[in-house]
């Protein structure tokens, strides 16, 4: 069933196979029964990430952020935006980079915000610096 995608609830963790074609069409997950796409992003620990990354089928984009970050905070609601506009062609994630230090150090990430695009469970593109909705969605687009 190649048209078939494997998709990690964004609730429960549990993994969905859902057709292709009926990702936009309201897909619920079958062990919690909620909404496998929300249109905004999620805030994961590191074992969620790692969940996600591993199992997930879609392509995730990942915002590295801090709390403490004035240009984080700022591109917060681009980001929020840029989920509605984004799924569920990929899963947006927020990551703090103050609770995951050791996935932070592990990938690599030096400044913040970072904004990383993840493909089959790799890194393919990375973006420092903040942008706007726009420039968040066309960036990844691009990825």
């Amino acid at each position: 069933m190649s048209d078939d995608v494997h998709v990690v609830c964004p609730a429960c963790d549990a993994v969905n196979r859902v057709a292709s074609h009926r990702l936009g069409a309201g897909a619920k997950c079958g062990k919690c029964h909620g909404p496998l796409f929300t249109g905004k992003p999620l805030a994961l620990d590191e074992a969620r990430f790692a969940r996600h990354l591993a199992r997930s089928d879609l392509p995730l984009l990942v915002d590295f952020w801090a709390p403490w970050c004035g240009p984080c905070r700022m591109m917060a609601p681009a980001f929020e935006s840029a989920a509605a506009k984004l799924e569920p062609a990929m899963r947006l994630i927020k990551i703090n980079t103050e609770e995951a230090q050791s996935l932070s150090a592990r990938l690599g990430i030096r400044s913040i915000p970072t904004l990383a695009l993840f493909r089959g469970g790799a890194e393919v593109a990375r973006q420092a610096g903040a942008l706007d909705a726009n420039g968040i969605v066309a960036w990844a687009r691009r990825g």
